[in-house]
């Protein structure tokens, strides 16, 4: 994922993998139909870029980020995944030891909406019991589009015990936001000691067997 640079030069997320120095570390996962902007909102996120020529992720990838939140110094893994049918036995193998998930929709794409249950359905089926979720409405700078209500998705993710959030990854909308609201909480449970394991903090190394973390994915558009 990283771009060619001048021999010697270190990259940020380079210098955030190598980093060992942090209080917590969580596995993150942004799970989705295809082409809701899982991509998209990861680049944005970790490299504040964007653009639309990505194709459909394959497979899976990761992302690497430093942040400080109350006082702690949190180092994210977060994992991108494909959204197609045909990748779903990879992509669940990486939903344990998950901390926290991404569950994004595109405003836009009622289907996209109405498959947010199944998603839920996974989560609860692959994931640890104490993984926390926000559902993710993107796309947000195509309002004039939109298929999906604000109070239909908000009620849903209420039903469901999720954070909510409406952003957009193209317009650098409340993409941080999520993140932050996300991380905010885990952290609020491990200070808390409700997960009842310290742990719980390193499962971010954790990987299916017979996929290390560095095989990655070529990544997509939107996806």
């Amino acid at each position: 994922m990283a771009s060619a640079r001048e021999p010697g030069q270190q990259s940020q997320e380079q210098r955030d993998d190598a980093d060992q120095n942090f209080d917590y570390m969580f596995k993150l996962l942004l799970i989705g139909n295809s082409s809701v902007g899982k991509t998209s909102f990861l680049f944005r996120y970790a490299d504040d870029s964007f653009t639309s020529a990505f194709v459909s992720t394959v497979g899976i990838d990761f992302k690497v980020k430093t942040i400080y939140r109350k006082d702690k110094k949190v180092k994210l893994q977060i994992w991108d995944t494909a959204g197609q049918e045909r990748y779903r036995t990879i992509t669940t193998a990486y939903y344990r030891g998950a901390m926290g998930f991404l569950l994004m929709y595109d405003i836009t794409s009622q289907n996209s909406f109405c498959a947010v249950e199944d998603w839920a359905t996974q989560i609860k089926t692959y994931s640890w019991d104490n993984a926390q979720v926000v559902l993710v409405g993107n796309k947000l700078d195509l309002e004039e589009d939109r298929q999906v209500p604000t109070a239909e998705a908000r009620r849903l993710a209420t039903e469901l015990g999720f954070l909510f959030f409406e952003a957009s990854a193209k317009d650098n909308v409340q993409v941080k936001q999520v993140f932050d609201g996300l991380v905010d909480v885990i952290c609020e449970r491990m200070d808390s000691g409700l997960d009842g394991d310290t742990a719980l903090a390193d499962v971010a190394d954790v990987a299916p067997e017979g996929l290390p973390p560095d095989q990655g994915a070529q990544k997509g558009c939107a996806c």
